[in-house]
């Protein structure tokens, strides 16, 4: 970093990368139960500010297995200043162009259509201002209502105790968000996003912080039993060829209107990181 961290910063950081790892294990742990020796490789990456000056990097993690058919789990932790362009759509970037980010992002294709692909990131942001923002979405191929309420029930429970008008508010920000408007359809079955939970007195950090360590712990405890549900599902041709045109359902949200994407792109990010969450393989029809 071009500057050293506040403790703030550094504790957000350290979080997202004992989550990353975490997840990682978890998952690496699925593949051996399916008798793959399939790991996790970690590719650093490093970014330059326009000027030339250091401007961060992450950690891009990236498995190939048998039932993960591509999964990336990556952490970052950027600075730098938003261009002019850019910074009227950045909360509090209008006075200062100057920003920090780190956080947690992770796209999981699964190679069986009736185990759903996930998506999940949580973050935190300084501008003049400072917030937390995240979320985890649920994306089948093939839904299973059971599975759509397990995972919501999961996040209703992380975050009834910070707020009890948490859940409907980000669940209905989800719905919302994940939408492809030329299609007329959502994304997946939704799950919650949430953004700009502001740091407005300094004893906000620590809670706003509590919500998204608790976002991220539902997370790994939800998806890895859906996995583990699915995972011997046996599927035919039929399904697969369901999968495949449902993820170019996926690729187009992702290019057209996701911000992360947009995030990562304008700030000059890790472009094969940015677009891990691109499907190994997808159709149109």
């Amino acid at each position: 970093m071009t500057n050293q961290l506040d403790d703030q910063q550094q504790t957000a950081q350290t979080w997202f990368k004992q989550l990353r790892d975490d997840i990682c294990a978890e998952f690496e742990k699925i593949e051996a139960e399916a008798g793959s020796d399939a790991k996790f490789d970690f590719i650093p990456w490093d970014r330059e500010n326009p000027d030339g000056s250091p401007g961060g990097g992450g950690i891009q993690g990236l498995m190939k297995g048998e039932i993960f058919e591509k999964v990336g789990v990556n952490i970052s932790t950027v600075d730098g200043t938003f261009s002019d362009e850019f910074k009227a759509q950045i909360n509090g970037a209008e006075e200062d162009p100057r920003f920090f980010a780190t956080g947690i992002s992770l796209v999981a294709h699964m190679k069986n259509p009736h185990v759903p692909n996930v998506h999940m990131n949580t973050r935190f942001l300084c501008t003049t201002k400072r917030w937390f923002g995240g979320g985890a979405d649920l994306n089948p191929a093939i839904v299973y209502d059971e599975d759509t309420e397990e995972f919501h029930a999961r996040f209703r429970s992380a975050c009834a105790p910070h707020n009890p008008e948490y859940y409907p508010r980000f669940k209905k920000w989800a719905d919302d968000y994940f939408y492809i408007p030329h299609r007329k359809v959502h994304r997946g079955v939704g799950g919650i996003f949430y953004d700009h939970i502001e740091l407005n007195k300094e004893s906000d950090f620590d809670r706003h912080f509590a919500f998204t360590q608790d976002v991220g712990r539902a997370f790994l405890d939800i998806f890895p039993k859906l996995v583990r549900k699915r995972m011997g599902t046996e599927w035919s041709a039929e399904d697969k060829q369901k999968q495949l045109e449902w993820r170019g359902r996926y690729a187009e949200f992702n290019l057209v209107y996701d911000r992360g994407t947009t995030f990562g792109l304008k700030t000059g990010g890790n472009v094969d990181a940015i677009l891990m969450s691109l499907p190994p393989e997808a159709k149109w029809i």
